[in-house]
């Protein structure tokens, strides 16, 4: 197996409560808490800006949602092998 293949998951799941579902989160604040596989801030902002990765542009500002977070997740989701 490669490195890419045996990487560790996300170690974080998103909270679920009812307020963090309208929250917005900041790019560093989703690589903070691991939710997205991208290892820096710049990174995820640069993806962003190409529409790249699901996101919002709230007036210039790139933001998350846990709905766009959850989305991502399993649109870049790779199948197991059998």
């Amino acid at each position: 197996m490669t490195a890419k293949a045996t990487a560790a998951p996300p170690s974080a799941a998103p909270p679920t409560t009812i307020e963090d579902e309208f929250r917005r989160y900041t790019p560093a604040e989703v690589i903070a808490n691991g939710w997205l596989p991208y290892k820096s801030p710049r990174v995820l902002r640069e993806k962003a800006y190409k529409r790249q990765v699901i996101h919002h542009n709230d007036g210039g500002k790139i933001t998350f949602t846990l709905d766009d977070i959850r989305r991502e997740n399993a649109r870049t989701a790779v199948p197991a092998a059998a």
